[in-house]
């Protein structure tokens, strides 16, 4: 006859192997979009920013994205404003690290200084957008720990919890689409007090090299402020073969001139 204690210990084992499957599917699916995605080498981008407040009012941005992959450590990227007037020549360049918190630096065009941004600012605003510094940062595995949530056809959805203390979210609830090569159809991000803040959509997918999937739009919609974000990419070239040495300080003040 079994007692009490021996069945507690049961479940308890019962759910700590259960806790552990869901934790290494999550971690499973995220490896597999990153394999997915490996070998791009580089890119460049172009795409409209468009900021959309409370009462529905828009206004439009200008930018251009350099990203340069590296499978030692994350990605580097440099992102540069070219309209309008009043953001012109800003730039933000960002070494994202697997482990420990990413670099990023931000070139104010009208003081002619390069600011570096702490850790502890990386939950800020992007230059006005929804968007906060640290979702510039490439999508390192290393980043986060998983739990499995649930399959509806061929999307499949894995909480990621940051490593970083640092962060300003608690959670992202992630959907993959696994007959899309692990592509992300969407993110649900999740404040310090653990309630639903942003949900980013991605859209209008294209297949580049019969193996990169890139959205064409990405749509940031914040619930506590009722702001948006779209983004909107026009063709991506793979052709440039960047290298490090355009992903500099000194590259980065001379992108904003």
């Amino acid at each position: 006859m079994k007692t009490a204690l021996s069945i507690v210990l049961i479940v308890l084992g019962i759910n700590l192997v259960s806790a552990q499957s869901t934790s290494n599917r999550g971690l499973e699916i995220a490896k597999l979009a990153e394999q997915a995605d490996l070998g791009f080498g580089s890119s460049i981008v172009e795409l409209k920013m468009t900021l959309k407040n409370k009462n529905g009012q828009l206004s439009e941005r200008y930018l251009s994205t350099k990203t340069l992959e590296l499978t030692k450590d994350g990605d580097k990227s440099l992102i540069v404003f070219n309209s309008p007037k009043d953001v012109k020549g800003t730039a933000t360049l960002t070494f994202t690290h697997k482990v420990g918190s990413d670099d990023q630096w931000l070139y104010l065009p009208s003081i002619k200084r390069i600011k570096r941004i702490s850790s502890n600012n990386k939950s800020g605003p992007f230059v006005g957008s929804e968007f906060a510094y640290e979702d510039l940062s490439s999508q390192e595995v290393e980043k986060y720990s998983y739990k499995f949530i649930d399959e509806k056809g061929s999307f499949l959805r894995v909480e990621q919890d940051p490593v970083d203390p640092k962060s300003g979210y608690t959670k992202r609830l992630v959907t993959y689409n696994k007959d899309k090569g692990y592509r992300i159809e969407k993110v649900e991000f999740y404040d310090r007090k653990n309630a639903l803040l942003k949900t980013l959509t991605y859209s209008e997918y294209k297949l580049y090299k019969n193996k990169f999937w890139r959205a064409g739009s990405f749509n940031m919609v914040n619930h506590q402020t009722h702001k948006e974000t779209l983004l909107q990419f026009s063709d991506y070239d793979f052709e440039q073969n960047l290298r490090e040495a355009d992903f500099t300080e000194v590259a980065l003040k001379r992108a904003g001139k």
